[in-house]
């Protein structure tokens, strides 16, 4: 590290991980608030949803091609169920409790933040036309010791997403890892890994797996057909490269709450978070979340390689589960642990297997396990899914309904939206 970053790292691991703000935090906690993000995408389009899709590498014709998907049962292209976590306009709402809010002002800045895993529970599709609005709430906070970074603060975020209906499209409940970067430079175990080499057999491997793999399709998977124990067919995504994630964020994932700005937007953004920017070896402040495709600046971090995002993984499940459940079926819900970094040129074998199938209020659902392993051989992320498929008997999928109070809460929150909504139009 030369010695102007040097300095700036210094400067960026001078934030302490304090129990002041953990405590200002968890004042936030079964707070439902609406949330005023306002993503790059507020309403899916056939564009935007083929966008997206080529982001996560995915190619159904479910979601890219809008001829084949009029076929389907659907009768449109429909959005991967997991855009709905980058598709949000702004929900209007009552402010949080002024003297709450203020205790906000400041709490973990400059913590390095990353995900560690997440929750999904997916009620209805996403169509062209449809807008995304959402409200989240603090479920939980939990101080722990990490072998990564001496402590560390675990958080879970419920995220309740609506569309312009007040319709539930799904529920995310997201894990976060909070740690202080000095901490975790000083521990700075994973500093010896080194970056992946590939032969030309074995990009040949990966391709033979790639080529074999492929969307379900109008080739119905049956619940009846369903066997306990049976292995899924396996897949692949990567080897990672920074143009993966540069790829990611051009279909729509990461604008808000930090943001990547360029220009004017760029200079307004330093403003209002100057903790965000951090010099780079050229003295030009850039954002921090550099460190996913900047290895120098992943090093200074106490990681070897700049690594992905841990949603782009939770994309390519979702990917894997969509093929394997095929035009007829429907994700239902996902559990992810992510349990190692990706680094920028790692691979992640995809595999699976049936743990267990059932019936519960008139659906047909199959549990299914999924693990992605690198090329080290090392776990990085494990699954627990659930699909629900339709019968031989002709019996087609009906959609999961959201607890009652959940859309209780959704409708009270979008009609107090529309209330506010026609106030300002009005005066």
């Amino acid at each position: 590290m030369n010695e102007k970053l040097q300095a700036e790292f210094e400067k960026a691991t001078g934030y302490e991980l304090t129990d002041d703000h953990i405590e200002r935090n968890r004042l936030l906690l079964g707070i439902d608030v609406p949330n005023p993000d306002d993503e790059q995408i507020h309403t899916a389009s056939i564009d935007n949803i083929r966008t997206f899709a080529f982001g996560c590498g995915n190619d159904n014709p479910l979601h890219c091609d809008p001829e084949y998907a009029a076929g389907t049962r659907w009768g449109s292209v429909i959005a991967p169920n997991m855009m709905a976590g980058s598709i949000n306009k702004p929900l209007k709402g009552d402010p949080l409790d002024p003297e709450i809010k203020k205790q906000q002002k400041g709490v973990f800045r400059g913590i390095h933040v990353f995900i560690s895993g997440g929750e999904w529970t997916f009620y209805r599709p996403i169509y062209p036309g449809d807008t995304i609005f959402s409200f989240k709430a603090l479920e939980s906070l939990e101080v722990q010791p990490s072998e990564f970074a001496g402590r560390k603060v675990n958080r879970i975020t419920r995220v309740v997403k609506i569309n312009q209906r007040s319709e539930i499209v799904g529920v995310y409940r997201y894990r976060e890892i909070l740690t202080e970067r000095k901490t975790a430079v000083k521990k700075g175990k994973y500093l010896e890994i080194e970056p992946a080499r590939y032969s030309d057999q074995d990009i040949a491997r990966i391709d033979e797996i790639y080529a074999n793999d492929r969307p379900r399709g109008a080739d119905t998977w049956y619940f009846e057909d369903v066997k306990e124990g049976e292995s899924l067919r396996p897949s692949v995504s990567g080897p990672l490269t920074v143009s993966d994630v540069i790829t990611f964020h051009a279909g729509g994932y990461g604008w808000v709450p930090y943001g990547l700005r360029v220009g004017r937007l760029w200079h307004k953004n330093r403003q209002r978070i100057p903790a965000f920017y951090i010099k780079n070896e050229s003295g030009i402040p850039d954002v921090a979340q550099r460190l996913h495709w900047d290895s120098q600046w992943a090093r200074a971090i106490g990681n070897p390689i700049a690594y992905d995002y841990g949603v782009m993984r939770e994309n390519y499940l979702y990917r894997y589960l969509s093929d394997l459940a095929g035009d007829d079926g429907w994700v239902y819900s996902t559990y992810d642990e992510i349990r190692k970094f990706n680094y920028i040129g790692d691979t992640q074998f995809i595999e699976g297997s049936v743990i267990g199938k059932r019936q519960e209020h008139g659906l047909h659902l199959v549990d299914v396990k999924v693990s992605m392993t690198n090329q080290r051989g090392e776990e990085t992320v494990r699954c627990k899914a659930t699909i629900a498929l339709p019968c031989r008997s002709g019996s087609p999928v009906i959609l999961p309904e959201a607890p009652d109070d959940l859309r209780r809460r959704a409708v009270s929150m979008w009609t107090r939206h529309c209330e506010l909504t026609q106030r300002s139009k009005t005066g």
